[in-house]
């Protein structure tokens, strides 16, 4: 039957498809960082499994996607929780600095006037007597 070799020709396609997108995948690096690191959240600690594992995305530490060394240096595993953190903690960072706020690293730091040593050898003294 002519329908026979059709629905054949479509299933063989999407195997194909699929076999094509899972070494795509596999070549990707969410994979290679799977592969690499332990199933856990570098932030909080929280261990995942198969059945959680979605929940578990790659963090680009220097934020460039497309610095993907294959040793995983550039990469984290961060629960969702911990990863939509991080980026908030950098845009918030990115919005104090364009506001002209900046960092503490940024600004001189204030000289002490506190001398808290100042009269430790007369202390000292005053306990040996």
């Amino acid at each position: 039957m002519p329908g026979d070799n059709t629905k054949s020709a479509h299933t063989d396609r999407l195997i194909a498809d699929a076999i094509r997108n899972r070494r795509n995948r596999e070549a990707g690096y969410r994979e290679q960082a799977l592969k690499i690191y332990p199933w856990i959240c570098g932030r909080c600690a929280r261990e995942f499994t198969h059945q959680n594992l979605r929940e578990l995305t790659v963090h680009h530490r220097d934020h460039n996607h497309d610095n993907n060394p294959g040793d995983g240096s550039n990469w984290e595993l961060l629960c969702l929780y911990c990863h939509d953190n991080e980026h908030a903690r950098q845009l918030d960072a990115e919005a104090a600095r364009q506001a002209g706020v900046g960092s503490s690293a940024e600004r001189p730091a204030a000289r002490a006037t506190a001398s808290p040593f100042a009269n430790l050898k007369d202390l000292l003294k005053r306990n040996e007597d």
